[in-house]
């Protein structure tokens, strides 16, 4: 086994300060290309992905801000500015999109699971080629107005945001200690 890969598991990261550039073409195919070696019962292809960069970023903030007065008419000015400005932490943003379809021996949460997987094979792929991502969710990820927006089908819904750009200085000194997994592993039958 690869140490050198088994590494770069071990230490990957979210990162949350990210600012341009985003990564070039190239190397959004070659993250799409690992996100389609995920595992995929029945080969489905339960994924779809939208790509959202520069003016797209505001208009996706006055969809969050509009979605967000829908759910709540009392929304602080502040939290509407909030909503507007979620799109703009990154010069890239991609939303993954689970597509289920009725299959005899696939049922909805494997394909919501290998669209999931997919998304974290981005990650990594955009992380290999030296940029930062976090994968973020929220009401933003469960509101029908903002599903409806960005014009998902009713078999359709949004796993996660991937925030994508080059990570900030400030984020490259950040300490990130390895999570301690000894108490989420036992071994079976229980003794």
């Amino acid at each position: 086994m690869s140490e050198a890969l088994i590494r770069f598991l071990q230490n990957r990261k979210s990162v949350i300060r990210l600012e341009p550039p985003a990564p070039p073409e190239t190397v959004i195919q070659e993250a799409y290309q690992a996100a389609m070696r995920v595992p995929d019962h029945a080969q489905l292809k339960p994924a779809r992905w939208l790509l959202i960069q520069g003016d797209g970023r505001e208009a996706l903030g006055q969809l969050y801000a509009k979605a967000l007065l829908r759910r709540s008419a009392e929304a602080t000015e502040a939290a509407l500015e909030r909503s507007t400005q979620m799109p703009l932490r990154s010069p890239l943003l991609i939303v993954v999109i689970a597509c289920v379809s009725e299959h005899p021996k696939v049922p909805p949460s494997e394909q919501i699971l290998s669209a999931g997987c997919g998304a974290y094979a981005a990650l990594l792929a955009f992380e290999a080629a030296g940029f930062g991502g976090i994968w973020r969710t929220g009401d933003v990820a469960y509101d029908p107005l903002i599903a409806e927006g960005l014009g998902l089908e009713d078999n359709e819904q949004i796993i996660g945001y991937l925030y994508i750009g080059t990570p900030s200085e400030s984020e490259k000194q950040r300490d990130l200690s390895v999570p301690d997994f000894e108490d989420r592993v036992k071994h079976w039958p229980l003794t």
